[in-house]
């Protein structure tokens, strides 16, 4: 497990919290966490809309330069304090806020985020079929415009004239795409217009919320079983359709229009800004997950070392799902006889409108469309499983008494349950919109803003030297000379660039067609606003509380580290967390007080230390 040499018969588990069964335990959960759907509809829209190719570019520059050192730094930050998101605050006690903030912003991904599950859940039951409700273009909700690739007039379609095509007013729209938009959204005309609730989605939106419950129901002892088979299946199912997509005609123009880059596109902020968006939203950065799994270590495990190995497996990930996808967007619009970047919706769409277009393709396709879908909620579920248990650890831990920690159970299940009535909106004809109004606006530059504030924290409010010992005392290396150097400047100096160019760039968003109206919009920066305003708020809150006479002490009283930041056990307390008297200086030395009373109320004063597992060591007691 990475234990230090010499502390080999040292306690190194947590036993009112609980820690990870075993270390791959811990490294499945994270590459679920960090592996979600946003690899599969997420990555490869933002890549054929930021020039393909060229995109992958400053991707990857982010990723090396931001994405694995704030991956490092926050699984280093929870696994030495053993706390979640709030707990670990204890190091600068007036940022704690960032704590709150990370709390908002997994709040709003987990509302949002379970709605795309269940949609999934909804095409999983719907696949339980002889024939796929979205294959031919005869059923009661299609337009004269559906044209599908397995209907019987291809012939009669290749002698239309191209003219004719670019001269048609209404876009040729394919099964799936009908079937998504008018069947199972059955969208409305305005984010205003909710319309009804769609019953099915809203039986599914429950089916994923109890599922995602009975795993979380015992933490991390349960969730740690169960992505042995969530964090795994999905690359089966992921090389069976990338097989078959590659052998579809017109997919080498799909691939081709993946990998060519459109160089003039990196002069855009605005792709740097969506590469920066989309490392910190599939890695994970500032959600406060990687905080709360890492606090469930051991406190001697090598996290540097996972952290590497979950971060190059996401993006590979990332760009494997980008190989599946692109094949069968080129496959379709070679049937439908255009450009590839129009044949694609946006957002989810694409999950639920390309693939199961190429469903209709393979032999057996129910068969098929079940164990994509299925696939698809487990990748779901994995990120999902973190983002209920961050909230949960970060409400125990601060609570920490004995009777909420008997009582985890419960607090899951409120979580689950306001989760639940929150998302019943986004399963209205309109919920589509509002989905997309959270993802752009709840958990886009937010995180970035997080992740920054985090950053100068702990390396100039709390010290870049305390951090690097710290570090130094749980793996038994310094970090690496890079990760120092760009924890102090690059990152930092990277995410504040961005987060300039993009208020520069800014442009309200818009689904297909439809633009946002002005009050939509108001409400998606307050919502980017509602998780950073945590921030200012608790810092005043705080330097109010703090002792001190003037501004300054108070500041400086906000700012350092309480006495309880450290290990979480006092078996790894040593250096300059070791207590006062050591029991062996202890056990030689008589100590007469020249005023008993004094001494003896000193002495009462200083012996009880409050460890950040809620456990008093009473260290003066031989005195």
């Amino acid at each position: 497990n990475g234990t230090v040499p010499g502390e080999q018969g040292k306690q190194n588990k947590s036993v009112k919290r609980g820690n990870w069964g075993n270390q791959i335990e811990f490294v499945l959960t994270s590459v679920g966490y960090a592996v979600g759907l946003g690899n599969v509809w997420r990555f490869p829209y933002l890549c054929y809309r930021n020039g393909g190719g060229a995109f992958m570019f400053p991707y990857f520059i982010m990723l090396v330069f931001c994405g694995i050192p704030l991956f490092f730094m926050e699984l280093s930050f929870g696994q030495f304090a053993s706390q979640g998101c709030l707990g670990v605050w204890r190091v600068s006690p007036i940022f704690k806020g960032v704590g709150y903030g990370m709390m908002v912003v997994s709040t709003y991904i987990g509302i949002y985020y379970n709605v795309v599950i269940c949609i999934a859940f909804y095409y999983f039951f719907v696949s339980m079929t002889h024939v796929l409700p979205w294959t031919y273009c005869s059923n009661p909700w299609n337009t004269p415009d559906c044209v599908g690739v397995l209907d019987g007039n291809i012939s009669s379609r290749a002698t239309l004239n191209l003219t004719q095509l670019l001269n048609t007013t209404q876009k040729r729209t394919s099964p799936s795409e009908e079937y998504w938009r008018r069947y199972v959204l059955d969208l409305s005309d305005d984010i205003g217009n909710l319309g009804e609730v769609r019953l099915p989605l809203l039986g599914c939106l429950g089916v994923s919320w109890v599922v995602v419950f009975l795993c979380l129901i015992k933490g991390v002892k349960s969730s740690g079983k169960v992505v042995y088979f969530t964090a795994t299946f999905p690359y089966v199912v992921l090389t069976i359709l990338f097989v078959r997509g590659i052998t579809l005609e017109g997919a080498l123009t799909g691939i081709m229009y993946y990998l060519t880059p459109q160089w003039d596109k990196i002069l855009n902020a605005k792709v740097w800004g969506d590469a920066a968006s989309q490392i910190f939203y599939s890695l994970g950065c500032a959600w406060g997950g990687l905080i709360t799994m890492a606090s469930y270590n051991k406190f001697h495990n090598n996290c540097y070392r996972d952290s590497i190995i979950i971060s190059i497996t996401n993006c590979a990930t990332s760009v494997y799902a980008g190989f599946v996808i692109f094949s069968i967007l080129g496959f379709m619009a070679n049937h439908l006889g255009v450009d590839v970047s129009k044949v694609a919706d946006h957002g989810p769409g694409l999950a639920f409108v390309a693939y199961p277009e190429a469903l209709t393709l393979l032999p057996i396709s129910p068969l098929w469309s079940i164990l994509f879908f299925f696939m698809l909620i487990l990748l779901g579920l994995g990120t999902q499983f973190c983002l209920l248990e961050t909230l949960v650890t970060a409400i125990v831990d601060e609570v920490g008494n004995e009777w909420i920690i008997r009582r985890k159970t419960f607090v899951t299940l409120g979580v689950a349950v306001a989760g639940f009535l929150l998302g019943v909106p986004l399963t209205t004809q309109a919920g589509i919109y509002w989905l997309l109004l959270m993802d752009n606006y709840a958990a886009s530059f937010s995180l970035v803003v997080i992740s920054c504030i985090m950053c100068v924290a702990i390396m100039y409010i709390y010290g870049h030297r305390n951090y690097f010992k710290d570090i130094e005392m749980m793996l038994g290396f310094p970090p690496p000379l890079f990760f120092q150097i760009c924890w102090r400047f690059i990152s930092p100096a990277i995410i504040f660039f961005i987060l300039v160019f993009t208020v520069i760039q800014y442009r309200p968003i818009s689904y297909n067609d439809y633009v946002y109206p002005t009050w939509a919009i108001s409400i998606g920066f307050l919502m980017a606003l509602s998780s950073v305003i945590c921030i200012p708020i608790y810092a005043i809150y705080k330097v109010c509380r703090s002792e001190g006479d003037t501004l300054l002490e108070r500041l400086k009283n906000a700012t350092k580290a309480s006495k309880d930041w450290g290990p979480a056990l006092p078996e790894h307390r040593s250096g300059r967390y070791a207590p006062a008297f050591s029991p062996s200086s202890e056990s030689h030395l008589e100590v007469q007080p020249l005023q008993p009373e004094k001494g003896r109320s000193e002495v009462a004063a200083a012996s009880p230390v409050q460890g950040s597992n809620g456990s008093a060591h009473s260290q003066d007691s031989r005195l």
